[in-house]
């Protein structure tokens, strides 16, 4: 059985080796949606929802929400963040997918 819960943030960065609009220090609206999987416990939860809103809170909200990307990864690209948010949560969680909105209607998805 698998679990979700949406996060949203805002961050800026600009891409190096770019040409092109996205070149140039730039804003966006990021929307994650992070899913977990695993068998029903006793207490008839997979995880508890708040349980993973305050992991995802702690690990990728603290780090990312108004932050310069550009100061954490050397190419802050939709695909790299989202592939450092699953790394990172994995170590946590039963994670088996994040989706990473790089404002509306541009994503990532990574799936286990």
């Amino acid at each position: 059985m698998k679990i979700g819960r949406e996060f949203n943030f805002d961050a800026s960065h600009f891409l190096p080796n770019y040409e092109g609009n996205c070149e140039r220090v730039h804003g966006h609206t990021y929307r994650l949606i992070v899913e977990v999987e695993g068998e029903l416990k006793e207490n008839g939860m997979v995880m508890d929802f708040n349980e993973l809103k305050d992991i995802v809170n702690a690990v990728v909200m603290k780090r990312l929400d108004h932050s310069n990307l550009n100061e954490i990864f050397e190419n802050p690209t939709a695909e790299n963040i989202a592939g450092w948010i699953f790394k990172e949560l994995e170590r946590r969680i039963p994670v088996c997918s994040v989706k990473l909105y790089e404002g509306v209607g541009k994503w990532v998805l990574i799936e286990r």
